[in-house]
């Protein structure tokens, strides 16, 4: 397959089909499309694709890459400023659904000397995956009097060159954050091992979604923990059939031309 970039048209097809898709999967779950979340996974989209996608209303947008998240939520923070200065003017043209804010998800592995510049920019981080990271994240948090949002990393597929915990220890590290009072633990994120067949995938979501479960029925994080983070485009319809409430979508949405770096500095 080659690269390709999706073009104004074919990006509002692409996204109205994975929400139709979504909604799909969730009755088939018995759930609604609204208890599921779409997380727009920003890292092959262009400003222009990113201003598209949050003028038809979405709301929830994530990146892998903390130099990637800073300048595209500076990008989107000054389009959302325009939009709301304009005011009663805004509120009379054809997008009226175009939200007043967005929440951003830092969906990569993070380094913990990147804590502090990821913070102040995103709702919530999926890919806590050790308790020296939580510990930073922790340490930040009680420096600027805040409370940080996040989910445990597991890697349920057991595949060595992915990050995350190990399943057998993620009730005792949910333990541990759950004395952190910066921290606030939301749930769990886990990623399926890549193939072209999402069935391939389903294994690894269901034992995630037991894992979701027994940490619920342990009773440790309290009634926030409830997000579960699981699925990307090829695999997401798999997700949400084995319980995902939460799925991270890029390249269904935006293509898949990676954008180039920002400038460094």
């Amino acid at each position: 397959m080659g690269m390709r970039m999706t073009g104004p048209n074919q990006l509002r097809d692409s996204y109205r089909k994975v929400m139709e898709t979504v909604a799909r999967a969730s009755e088939r779950s018995r759930r609604q499309a609204k208890d599921v979340c779409v997380v727009a996974v920003t890292k092959t989209a262009s400003p222009d694709q990113i201003r598209s996608v949050v003028e038809m209303g979405h709301t929830d947008m994530g990146e892998n890459r903390v130099q990637h998240l800073a300048q595209r939520v500076a990008s989107l923070d000054e389009f959302l400023s325009r939009r709301r200065a304009l005011g009663a003017v805004a509120s009379r043209t054809a997008h009226t659904d175009v939200p007043a804010s967005v929440r951003w998800h830092m969906i990569g592995h993070l380094q913990r000397n990147k804590v502090k510049q990821i913070i102040p920019l995103v709702q919530l981080i999926h890919s806590v995956d050790s308790l020296r990271l939580a510990e930073e994240l922790h340490a930040f948090g009680s420096r600027t009097e805040r409370t940080i949002d996040i989910l445990l990393e597991v890697n349920t597929s057991g595949e060595s060159q992915k990050f995350g915990i190990a399943p057998p220890a993620v009730i005792h590290l949910a333990e541990q954050v759950d004395t952190m009072m910066s921290l606030r633990l939301r749930g769990i994120m886990a990623m399926a091992p890549y193939s072209d067949n999402p069935e391939d995938a389903r294994p690894v979501f269901a034992r995630t979604y037991e894992l979701f479960q027994e940490v619920r029925a342990a009773g440790v994080a309290g009634q926030h923990f409830n997000i579960l983070s699981m699925g990307m485009s090829g695999d997401y319809e798999v997700a949400i059939e084995e319980g995902a409430n939460l799925v991270r979508i890029g390249r269904a949405i935006f293509g898949d031309q990676e954008q180039p770096e920002p400038p460094q500095g």
